[in-house]
């Protein structure tokens, strides 16, 4: 008998057949085979939001060996993702190949192992159509917004903008906090740092803190002045002392959002990096002896739930690698939140006895990062507590206070295994450093007394990590719609993305106010999170899809109704971000446009003056060439690349990272190269003839290093060959061949270079109409040559238009096919008669 496995992913598919066996076949449908098509709306609103679902295009060869599959199986598991959209896709598969429920059913797995594997296979079940429906809900609610929002944008705001339910909300966030740091009134506060000394010469640092009444803040210089004034030069004394022992407990196993946000803190990672590589940890890695494992359970989850053989061998391993002073004794037990979905695990590794350090040669560099992230979490959330030793003590002068405060780690419990990060950038100082012994009424000195001026801050901009904190707070978007929904406003240009700090852009934040002004349904941050909770009760079968849908639309639609009356003749103007870059021409400040090869500078003078610029950075480095500055900038296809500010002057171009550090042989900046197979990364010289190199980092194990480096001498021993063939090749053509070889080449390259000009299409290297912004971003040069070759074109199109004429005029005057045909025929049989 014969079966046949459905999964997402190739990946998947190659862990899962490994476990299953030589009856099962185990195919991968590479996502979705069926979805509502890009070019309509496909929903029909008047009779109950029916949807047109039709087979994704591009997809016809996958959906043609998968029916051929079917065919031959005698029954089919279908084993997509263990969520809402998996489900789906699950339920679109059985809907296209009209899979009867006899001959098909529904597995998951939380966690790609043997033993995962073989009880999803012998527990299968039906589809569950709840989770079908709340999946085909959010598709629809998607679809209607974007469908019926977007033309309205376009005609209001921007041609080409486009709008999203969450997305719309997420921007929101970023503009309501950059109004909120516009907004901010900073305060003046002033503090005073003590450096002390005890009788036996122990130094310890205290801060001001009050007076006999409590606790005091000082406002300004002037009372900042009293206090040094009554305490400068006069002895202080140790008051009352407070020791204490204080517990610490580590955080919980990951979920989604956690995960994302420790990611980007510790690892710099994006929330889709993140994701993207926790799909292949999920999905299985090929472990040498291991054969292909996955490592770590499902990484779509909002649940702090553990399962207990989880818990229970992470018990075993702590006693046996720590001590049993490690253990707390039972496992530890999470609270999840109430509004979670609850249908997964929390994250975390499938076997804590693969230890990362002993795998690390089979993964990435980034998969071991993530790998021993997640395990480092799971670990140390099963282990005691941290137990700290506190010592705070007043030390007073004239009635003033200062206070000191200290610790000492009396036990590291879970502390030996991990930290949680934060996103607040450490203070400096020595809080938190052990003091020196000393007891009540003991006489210290003041070495140093440090006044020092400060404004409060205002609340800081959002970093990826925050942003989501934020939007899971607030109810916002669930854990698979965290990383694209960021993506997304960054792509679209409605955030930009600045160190780790995200700021809107002027579009964003047009195009938020007219929402916000506009569509409550669309931009409000309490509909949205209870759309997100009636999702949730359609999912838990509580609350028919329809009924949903429809409650949506009616007040949508009449919002959409009530906007174009409201803004009747009207369109909202996106300022332009105004730089402090000034135009070469004309002397005005440039403004940042965007085109379709990303974002420019550009003279807002156009169309009296059309000078143009590409966005630079300066590095602080200066080029080995010339000694001019090094710039970054971005190419066409949003690469960054460095290259001499005075370029096409100075043609120096590298890809490798200036440094504002000095080479010690010729005084020129070094540049951080790492090399792509050895992943060496080394601070070089690139001045000509001086050659000075230094190692910052080792790179791969000495295995993975041989193996790159036979790659290397593989690929040069191919190329050397190729060389020689082609000046065999050459050789032999001397003669009357050989110009005549000569002379194509020009020819060629001709050819080439036209493909990389904007207006002539790469596949069939025709002339092709841009938009006014991008003629905008083109060199005056440029501008000159498209309009040759826009005049060109329209004169080839108004030629072909009356040959066409001409030659259907000519073709009319002819007698029909047919009829000769007929005749011909008649005279033959009258010939035959």
């Amino acid at each position: 008998m014969s079966k046949l496995v459905i999964v997402e992913s190739p990946a998947k598919a190659k862990t899962i057949g490994k476990y299953l066996g030589s009856e099962y076949v185990v195919k991968a449908s590479m996502g979705h085979l069926r979805d509502l098509p890009k070019k309509k709306m496909s929903v029909d609103i008047e009779h109950d939001f029916k949807p047109e679902y039709v087979p994704i295009e591009g997809k016809d060869k996958i959906i043609k060996e998968i029916r051929s599959e079917i065919r031959k199986a005698d029954f089919v598991y279908l084993a997509t993702d263990p969520d809402r959209e998996g489900e789906a896709i699950s339920w679109h598969i059985k809907e296209l190949y009209k899979l009867k429920d006899k001959d098909s059913k529904r597995v998951t797995f939380n966690e790609i192992t043997r033993q995962a594997v073989r009880y999803g296979i012998e527990n299968p079940r039906d589809i569950d159509i709840d989770l079908v429906n709340a999946q085909q809900a959010r598709r629809i609610l998607d679809r209607i917004v974007g469908y019926e929002l977007s033309p309205f944008l376009w005609r209001k705001v921007k041609r080409g903008l486009s709008a999203g339910r969450v997305q719309s909300v997420a921007t929101r966030l970023v503009v309501d906090r950059e109004n909120e740091i516009r907004a901010f009134v900073p305060e003046e506060y002033w503090t005073i740092e003590a450096l002390l000394q005890t009788a036996d010469g122990g130094r310890f640092p205290a801060r001001y803190y009050g007076d006999a009444n409590g606790k005091a803040e000082l406002k300004s210089e002037a009372q900042a002045q009293v206090v040094l004034d009554a305490v400068q030069g006069r002895p202080l004394t140790v008051g009352e002392i407070k020791r204490g022992k204080k517990k610490r407990s580590p955080a919980p196993p990951f979920i989604t959002s956690t995960l994302q946000q420790e990611a980007s803190r510790k690892l710099n990672m994006t929330p889709r990096r993140t994701m993207s590589i926790a799909q292949e940890l999920y999905e299985g890695i090929e472990l040498g002896e291991y054969g292909l494992t996955g490592l770590i359970t499902y990484m779509r989850t909002d649940s702090l739930r553990l399962a207990d053989e989880a818990t229970a061998a992470a018990a075993g391993f702590i006693r046996g690698r720590y001590g049993e002073q490690y253990y707390p004794g039972k496992p530890r037990v999470f609270k999840t939140k109430g509004n979670a979905q609850d249908a997964h695990e929390a994250i975390r590794p499938s076997d804590v006895k693969l230890l990362p350090e002993e795998i690390r040669r089979y993964l990435t560099p980034d998969q071991f990062k993530l790998y021993r992230l997640i395990w480092s979490r799971f670990v140390a959330c099963q282990m005691a507590d941290a137990i700290l030793d506190t010592v705070s003590a007043d030390i007073v002068c004239e009635g003033q206070v200062f206070r000191a405060s200290g610790h000492t780690v009396a036990f590291p419990g879970f502390t030996a295994v991990y930290e949680e990060g934060t996103d607040e950038e450490k203070k400096s100082g020595d809080a938190g450093k052990p003091l020196p012994r000393f007891d009540k009424g003991d006489m210290v000195t003041a070495e140093k007394l440090e006044p020092a001026q400060h404004f409060t801050q205002p609340p800081a901009r959002y970093t990826e990590a925050s942003l989501i904190r934020a939007m899971e707070e607030r109810g916002i978007g669930r854990p698979s719609t965290y990383a694209p929904t960021i993506s997304t406003i960054i792509d679209r240009d409605y955030v930009t993305k600045e160190n780790k700090a995200l700021r809107p852009t002027p579009l964003g934040e047009g195009v938020t106010g007219l929402l916000v002004d506009e569509f409550k349904s669309v931009a409000d941050y309490e509909f949205t999170a209870n759309m997100e909770e009636q999702l949730d009760e359609v999912e838990a079968g509580k609350l028919d899809y329809i009924t949903l849908l429809h409650q949506f639309y009616d007040g949508f639609e009449k919002a959409l109704g009530q906007a174009e009356i409201d803004l009747e003749g009207k369109r909202i103007k996106i300022k332009d971000e105004v730089t402090d870059v000034i135009c070469d021409k004309c002397g005005r400040n440039m403004v940042i446009k965007s085109g379709r090869f990303g974002k420019f500078l550009a003279c807002p003078g156009f169309p009296e003056c059309t000078n143009t610029k590409p966005i630079t950075e300066d590095t602080g480095a200066a080029c080995p060439v010339c000694g001019a500055k090094v710039v970054k900038k971005k190419s066409a296809r949003g690469y960054v690349y460095y290259s001499c500010d005075t370029y096409p002057t100075c043609q120096f171009m590298t890809w490798d990272k200036p440094l504002k550090t000095k080479c010690p042989n010729c005084d020129s900046s070094l540049f951080r190269h790492t090399d792509r197979d050895s992943k060496e990364v080394t601070d070089v010289c690139l001045r000509e003839g001086c050659g000075y190199t230094d190692l910052v980092k080792e790179g791969l194990p000495p295995e993975e290093a041989e193996k790159n480096r036979q790659r290397r001498e593989a690929r040069a021993a191919k190329a050397a060959e190729r060389a020689a063939a082609k000046e065999a090749a050459a050789a032999a053509g001397e003669g009357e061949e050989a110009p005549k070889k000569a002379a194509k080449k020009p020819a060629a390259k001709k050819t080439t270079a036209k493909k990389q000009v904007p207006w002539m299409t790469k596949t069939t290297n025709r002339f092709k109409k841009l938009k006014e912004e991008d003629v905008q971003a083109l060199t005056p040069k440029q501008q000159e040559q498209y309009a040759k070759a826009l005049a060109k074109a329209e004169q080839e199109k108004a030629a072909e238009k009356e040959k066409k004429a001409a030659e259907k005029k000519k073709a009319a005057k002819k007698p029909a096919a047919g009829k000769t045909s007929a005749r011909k025929k008649t005279s033959r049989e009258d010939a035959d008669a």
